[in-house]
């Protein structure tokens, strides 16, 4: 009888290492998918800066190349070339 009584208090202690092993893993389970959720929300946050940021890098080339920089030449002129077709083609289509 006395080896069933060690065997049953063996069990219980193998069953609670491994209850206490599983909750421990459980909050850390936890406290990884927040940090994964924060890190998604920074890296959208991010994304959204690198767009405004790309937008208005392309808004002051544009201004540069209109204001005719002396590093931009051939870009102004190819941006008032593009700005002259815009025109002429507003020009045409209120003409028609």
């Amino acid at each position: 009888m006395s080896g069933l009584t060690e065997l049953i208090d063996s069990l219980e202690v193998k069953f609670s290492k491994m209850y206490h092993k599983m909750d421990t893993l459980e909050k850390k389970n936890q406290e990884l998918s927040d940090e994964l959720l924060q890190f998604k929300e920074n890296n959208k946050k991010q994304l959204k800066t690198i767009g405004e940021l790309e937008s208005q890098l392309e808004s002051l080339k544009t201004v540069n190349a209109i204001l005719g920089s002396d590093d931009n030449k051939r870009e102004t002129k190819l941006k008032i070339n593009s700005l002259i077709r815009e025109i002429d083609y507003c020009i045409a289509q209120l003409s028609d």
